[in-house]
């Protein structure tokens, strides 16, 4: 697993450095059919990281830039990648420095290696099953996983909320905390970072009661996963004191889709 993590590590590098050629020029914007954008720099970071994949195993790819695949054909796969090349194009547009490059495994539909590496700021998280979750920036390799001990109930918690979603429904889940902890913090930060503060305890909540798609959360979800933290299906019924009962996000369903979430990090409870 460490071998292949550092070959994931070094893949996401190199789409990152493509990324950055196209970030510090005039961007040209497309829109797909769901009126989601789409630069030159999505498609370069997907040529690479597709490219490079196929160089170090024979798993198959699912990207977004490439979906279009026959779940009568994925669903046959134990083993495959799950891509995001560019995840949070809003942000890049935005030049804002929150958007990342997201490469997972996923074996039968669990997510059990990822790497997520947001170039600008020049940081890389990445974690596995068997390895643990790490964080590395400016040369320094930060272990995230381990659990902390508590002689008390954690009475204040922090929520990390899209600055592009926020909705009524993330509103009222965040009110709904109110019943469990005696104080709420608020943080707002882009694309698969916001899981990624998670794992490094930095946050505790991830609402996402919104549309999201598999390869915006595989790579994080295995970096959370490594850390100890989870990310579980959720409804308005959800007792947030019982979550080890709450079944966790699965990937290559037959509708890409995932459902509301919320993503809970490490020792909240």
């Amino acid at each position: 697993m460490k071998n292949l993590i550092d070959d994931l590590i070094k893949i996401a590098f190199e789409a990152g450095e493509e990324i950055m050629k196209v970030y510090d020029t005039p961007l040209q914007v497309e829109y797909k059919e769901d009126k989601s954008p789409l630069t030159e720099a999505d498609k370069r970071a997907h040529m690479v990281i597709y490219k490079r994949l196929q160089e170090i195993s024979s798993f198959p790819v699912l990207s977004e830039e490439g979906k279009d695949i026959s779940y009568n054909v994925r669903k046959k796969w134990e083993y495959f990648w799950m891509v995001d090349p560019l995840d949070g194009t809003k942000e890049f547009i935005k030049r804002n420095g929150e958007f990342t490059v997201n490469i997972a495994l996923i074996h039968k539909n669990r997510p059990v290696a990822g790497v997520v590496y947001a170039p600008v700021l020049d940081v890389m998280y990445y974690g596995g099953e068997e390895i643990g979750a790490f964080k590395l920036q400016n040369g320094s390799e930060i272990k995230l996983d381990g659990k902390k001990e508590r002689s008390v109930y954690k009475k204040s918690v922090t929520v990390v909320a899209s600055k592009s979603h926020l909705n009524k429904e993330t509103e009222e889940f965040i009110n709904q905390l109110k019943n469990y902890f005696d104080e709420i913090k608020t943080v707002s930060v882009g694309s698969s970072l916001k899981i990624c503060l998670l794992a490094e305890r930095k946050a505790d909540f991830y609402p996402r009661l919104a549309p999201t798609m598999e390869w915006d959360t595989a790579a994080a979800h295995a970096i959370l996963s490594a850390a100890g933290g989870k990310i579980y299906k959720y409804s308005e019924s959800s007792d947030l004191k019982k979550t080890d009962n709450f079944p966790e996000l699965e990937y290559n369903k037959e509708n890409l889709l995932n459902p509301y979430f919320v993503a809970i990090g490490p020792d909240v409870y």
